[in-house]
Order: structure tokens, then C-alpha cells, then sequence
């Protein structure tokens, strides 16, 4: 039994891993048996794992059973969007009126320095760049707000992968989270916004939409 679970529990990462990092991409249809060959196991795990992806939202199956990954439409993304910008503008404008810039600059340097460090992995820099945006909104220290941005991180990645591919540059998009947090330690809240704005809302949106 515990060989059975860790199986599908390696099925289940792996394939998500494969959605999320575009190797299955959107529409792509799949098939029990070629994920069986790609991950060289029985079918069982790997009908386990797409239980769980299915639950998650990240596959679709249709009347006649065809397994789907999940579409990225362009209201996804707007919405999507939209939805960010909304909460992390409120969360960004809440760290400054609270009076807490210099210690969330520093909080958000860290994920930053991450995110240096990926620059040459699209795929685990766009991780990095979710955890930085998680670490805008646990200003709220609200468990609902949190549960919204984890139900729809999935999403968020493939979202921010297009980015990346058509149009939003990891280096200068690192370098300047590098001003925005030097402009929260000398608290100006209008500069370091400006910077999360264009570079994680409007450009991230444009670019994701040229998929």
C-alpha cells in the first residue's frame, strides 16, 4: 500500500509539474496510457494522480471520458488579472499605512534574491515570483485572502510563463523589484507602486495575452 500511494503521490507532481511548467500545455488532450510511458509506470498511480489533478481544476474531462489539460482563456487572464491587481494594490497600500515598508521590504528582498537566482529557469523563477506576491498579501494576515491566492496559483504560473515568452524580460523585471524595494525603505509608496503596477500587472497582463 505505501509503494501504491508514493507512486501516485510521484505521478501526481510530476504530471503537475508538466501542466504547470507548459510540457503538457493548455488543450493538450492526455491519455492514461502515454502518461504511463512518459513517467514509465502502471496506469493505476497514474489514474490516482489525475483524480487529484481533476479536483484541482488543472484537467477537464468531457462526456465521452478524454482527458484535457485545463484551457487559459483571455478572460481567464483578465480576470485573473484583475482579481491581483485589486488585492495586492490594497495589500501594498495597507504595508505603507501601517507602517510597516522597511520590514516587508526586507521580507520581499528575500523572495527576490530567489528569484535572481532562478533567472535562467522561466519555470522556477515564476515560482519564486509567486512567493513574492504571497509574501504583498500576508500583510492582511487573513487565512480566506490566502486560500484565494493558493486557489489560483496554478493558474497564475502558466499565466506568468506566457509572460515571460512574450515579452516581460526576468532580468529587468528583477532589477526593478530592486529599486521597488529601495523605494519602500525611504517609504515612497507612489514610486514602489508604480514599479509592482506596470511590471506584474499591465505588462504580466499584455504579455499573457499573446499566447
Amino acid at each position: 500500500m505505501a509503494d501504491k500511494i508514493s507512486l501516485a503521490d510521484q505521478a501526481y507532481h510530476t504530471i503537475k509539474e508538466r501542466i504547470l511548467n507548459l510540457t503538457y500545455p493548455p488543450g493538450m488532450q492526455l491519455t492514461e496510457t502515454m502518461l504511463a510511458d512518459d513517467l514509465h509506470m502502471s496506469r493505476n498511480p497514474i489514474r490516482t494522480a489525475l483524480k487529484s489533478l481533476h479536483s484541482e481544476g488543472l484537467i477537464v474531462r468531457d462526456y465521452y471520458k478524454s482527458i484535457t489539460v485545463k484551457e487559459i482563456t483571455d478572460r481567464d487572464i483578465r480576470e485573473i488579472y484583475q482579481l491581483r491587481e485589486l488585492l495586492e494594490g490594497a495589500a501594498f497600500k495597507e504595508i505603507f499605512q501601517s507602517g510597516k515598508a522597511e520590514e516587508f521590504s526586507y521580507r520581499i528582498e528575500e523572495r527576490v534574491v530567489r528569484m535572481c537566482a532562478c533567472a535562467g529557469d522561466i519555470y522556477q523563477w515564476e515560482l519564486a515570483d509567486t512567493q513574492m506576491h504571497m509574501e504583498i498579501v500576508s500583510v492582511f494576515e487573513n487565512e480566506r485572502i490566502n486560500r484565494i491566492y493558493e486557489n489560483y496559483l496554478n493558474e497564475v504560473i502558466r499565466m506568468g510563463l506566457y509572460s515571460v515568452r512574450n515579452g516581460l524580460h526576468i532580468n529587468k523585471a528583477n532589477e526593478n523589484l530592486k529599486k521597488m524595494i529601495r523605494y519602500m525603505r525611504s517609504n515612497n509608496y507612489e514610486k514602489a507602486y508604480e514599479i509592482l503596477r506596470n511590471d506584474h500587472f499591465l505588462i504580466g497582463k499584455s504579455s499573457a495575452l499573446k499566447k
